[in-house]
């Protein structure tokens, strides 16, 4: 049993910033990871960001690189992605997921790995 919480989402103007945290309850999986997805209105869910739990490795998708971050906090089994610069095209409803372990190149990208999903929660960007 894992419960994921996400919180922080809301509107902003463009430029501005965000910072979203995911808590973990439960069972949590030490040798897994975390991945931040977001899904626009009629789009598929994408790809964003990831983190290893034990190693602190970070993983971006092109749109994010340069302008989010993620971090964990392993006491708290919490993480975050904070947002900066943010832009009209990153307003979407963005879910953490929670993996055990993948194997393979770009496996944390894939959203069949992840086993257990937030509630998601809206980013709006104004122009």
């Amino acid at each position: 049993q894992v419960q994921l919480v996400e919180s922080g989402g809301g509107l902003v103007q463009a430029g501005g910033s965000l910072r979203l945290s995911c808590a973990a309850s439960g069972r949590t999986f030490s040798g897994g990871g975390m991945g931040w997805f977001r899904q626009a209105p009629g789009n598929e869910r994408e790809f964003v960001s990831a983190i290893n739990w034990s190693s602190g490795g970070t993983s971006y998708a092109d749109s994010a690189k340069g302008r989010f971050g993620v971090s964990r906090d392993n006491a708290k089994n919490t993480v975050y992605l904070q947002m900066n610069s943010l832009k009209p095209e990153d307003t979407a409803v963005y879910y953490c997921a929670a993996m055990e372990y993948c194997s393979g190149s770009g496996c944390h990208v894939r959203l069949r790995e992840y086993a257990y999903w937030g509630q998601g929660t809206q980013v709006t960007v104004s122009s």
